[in-house]
C-alpha cells in the first residue's frame, strides 16, 4: 500500500493514469473505414495468415480504404500501425476471443446504455460485429492509448530540462493529451497518434543523447523510432529528417550516426518486404491501387499539390477543421517560440519543434483531401502537437503567475477543452462534413444524450448518465495532482 502511495505522490503516474483513462473510457467508432482497413490487415494475418483483406473489407468491417491488386483486396494505408496490432489480436485471439463474445453479447442483451446507440432498423449487436468491437478495442487500447499516455510522461520529463516548475509542465502536457485533436486520436486506431509518439520520443532521444546523458549508442533506437514512424505514415518523413539532422548536429562523435542509419533501415526492409508480397516491388504504395480514390490520388502527388488559401484557413482558423478554432489555448506557443528561440543554447530544439509545426501545416494545407474526411479538427496535424508542448510550458512559466495571463490561459484552456471534447463524444461518429460542426453536429447530438459508446454504457448507463464514472475517477486523480503541486509551490517562482 505504502508502494502505490509513493507512487500516486509521482507527477508523472497521475498524469500517465488521467490521460489513459480518458483515452480508453470512449471505444474506438465503429464503421470507420480508416480504422477498419488496419484492422483488417491484422485480422487476415492473424486469422488467415494472408495479407490481403478480401473477406473482411465488405463485411462487418466495412473499408472503403482498399486496393485492388491482382485479383485481391489490401489496405491502403502504410502498414506500421497494422504491423503494431498483429501480436495483440493474436493473443486476443488465442486467449480469450471467442469466450470474451460471448460474454459480452450475454452482458449486452437488453443493455439499454448500449442499445440507445444503435442505428435504428440496424442489424444490432451480431456477434461477428461485436467481436471485431472488441479486437478494435483492445488493438487500440495497447498500440495507441497506452503509447499516448506514456508520450504524455515524456512530455513532461522533456519539458523539465528546460522548464524546473511543475506546474507549467503539468499544465503543458494536460494541454497537450486532452484539449487538443491528440485526444480523439489517442483512442482511435489511426496512425497519427502513434507516429506523434514515434517522433516525439526520437527526438527525445536525441535530445539526452546531445546533453550527454544517455550512451551515443541509442542513435540506433533513435533511427529505428524515425524508420518505424515513416512506415506508419509517410508524411512523417518530413519531421524524421529534421530530427535525424538534430541528432546529426548534437552528437560529438558523427560517426555514431551509421548507428542511425542502421536503425532506419529495418524498418524500411520490413516495409519493402511487404511491398514485394503484394506488388512484387520493394517501393509501392496502396494508394495506387485505390478505385473509390482514384479522382483524388492522381492529382498532383498522391493528393499534394500546393499549400491552398482554402485549406490553410481552414485547418487554422476556420470553424470546420480549424486548430485555433477548436484548441485556441495553441495560440500561446506563439510567444513560447519566441522565448526558445532567443536561447541560443536552444537553438537546435527550437528548430526541430518549429519545422515540425510548420512542416504538418504545409502538408495538411497542400492536400486536395486537407479536410480529412470524419475528423476532429485536422488529424493530419496531429503528429506535430506535442512538438507545441515545450513552447506552451515557456509561456506559462514566464507569464503565468500574472493576472493577465491567467485569465487568458484559464478562458483559452476552458474553451479548448469544451470544444474538443464536445466534438469528440458527440455522437457516435467524428464529425462529417457538415460546416461549422460544433454548433451544427456535435452540439446537438449531446443536447440530446447522444453520447459516444463509452464503458460506462457497459454497465446500462445511457447518454450523460454513462459519464460519472469517469468524472469521479478523474476527480479523484486530479485532487491527487493539484494536492501534490501544493506541496511543493514554494519552489515555483517564475522567472523574470
Amino acid at each position: 500500500m505504502r508502494t502505490i502511495t509513493r507512487w500516486l505522490r509521482m507527477p508523472e503516474v497521475v498524469l500517465f493514469l488521467i490521460l489513459l483513462v480518458c483515452y480508453s473510457y470512449f471505444f474506438p467508432r465503429w464503421a470507420d473505414w480508416n480504422q477498419n482497413s488496419r484492422l483488417n490487415l491484422v485480422m487476415a494475418v492473424v486469422d488467415q495468415g494472408v495479407l490481403y483483406i478480401d473477406d473482411y473489407y465488405d463485411g462487418c468491417t466495412t473499408t472503403g480504404d482498399y486496393a485492388e491488386y491482382e485479383d485481391h483486396i489490401y489496405s491502403t494505408k502504410a502498414p506500421g500501425s497494422g504491423f503494431l496490432g498483429i501480436p495483440v489480436y493474436w493473443a486476443f485471439q488465442r486467449v480469450v476471443g471467442g469466450e470474451a463474445t460471448r460474454w459480452a453479447l450475454g452482458l449486452l442483451r437488453g443493455n439499454e446504455g448500449v442499445g440507445a446507440t444503435l442505428a435504428a432498423g440496424g442489424s444490432g449487436l451480431l456477434p461477428e460485429k461485436l467481436h471485431a468491437a472488441l479486437a478494435l478495442y483492445l488493438v487500440t487500447f495497447f498500440t495507441v492509448s497506452i503509447p499516448s499516455a506514456l508520450l504524455g510522461v515524456l512530455l513532461y520529463g522533456f519539458v523539465g530540462h528546460f522548464v524546473p516548475a511543475q506546474a507549467p509542465r503539468v499544465w503543458a502536457v494536460l494541454t497537450y493529451g486532452l484539449t487538443t485533436s491528440a485526444f480523439p486520436y489517442s483512442g482511435s486506431f489511426y496512425g497519427h497518434q502513434i507516429v506523434a509518439v514515434l517522433l516525439f520520443a526520437a527526438f527525445y532521444l536525441s535530445f539526452l543523447i546531445g546533453q550527454g546523458a544517455l550512451n551515443p549508442a541509442f542513435a540506433l533506437g533513435v533511427g529505428g523510432l524515425l524508420g518505424y514512424a515513416v512506415i506508419t505514415e509517410y508524411p512523417a518523413a518530413l519531421v524524421a529528417g529534421a530530427v535525424f539532422l538534430h541528432l546529426l548536429y548534437r552528437l560529438r562523435r558523427k560517426c555514431w550516426i551509421g548507428l542511425a542509419v542502421l536503425g532506419g533501415l529495418l524498418p524500411g526492409l520490413l516495409w519493402m518486404a511487404y511491398n514485394l508480397a503484394i506488388f512484387h516491388k520493394p517501393v509501392a504504395f496502396g494508394y495506387e491501387h485505390a478505385p473509390l480514390w482514384e479522382d483524388v490520388n492522381t492529382a498532383g502527388f498522391f493528393s499534394l499539390v500546393y499549400p491552398q488559401p482554402e485549406a490553410m484557413w481552414g485547418i487554422t482558423f476556420g470553424p470546420f477543421r480549424g486548430l485555433f478554432f477548436l484548441s485556441p489555448v495553441l495560440l500561446l506557443a506563439g510567444p513560447g517560440f519566441y522565448l526558445l528561440a532567443r536561447r541560443r543554447a536552444w537553438r537546435p530544439e527550437f528548430l526541430v519543434c518549429l519545422w515540425a509545426v510548420l512542416g504538418f501545416f504545409l502538408f495538411n494545407s497542400s492536400s486536395v483531401m486537407w479536410q480529412g474526411g470524419y475528423a476532429v479538427g485536422p488529424r493530419y496535424m496531429v503528429p506535430m502537437l506535442p512538438f507545441l508542448a515545450l513552447p506552451l510550458a515557456l509561456f506559462a512559466e514566464r507569464w503565468g503567475e500574472r493576472g493577465w495571463a491567467r485569465g487568458l490561459i484559464g478562458l483559452l484552456s476552458l474553451w479548448s477543452f469544451l470544444a474538443v471534447w464536445a466534438e469528440t463524444i458527440g455522437g457516435q461518429q467524428f464529425p462529417d462534413y457538415t460546416p461549422n460542426p460544433l454548433f451544427r453536429y456535435s452540439l446537438p447530438r449531446l443536447l440530446v444524450g447522444d453520447v459516444a459508446r463509452n464503458l460506462g454504457m457497459m454497465v446500462g448507463l445511457p447518454g450523460w448518465a454513462s459519464l460519472a464514472a469517469l468524472v469521479v475517477i478523474l476527480g479523484w486523480f486530479l485532487w491527487l495532482l493539484v494536492r501534490g503541486l501544493r506541496a511543493v509551490r514554494p519552489g515555483l517562482a517564475p522567472g523574470p
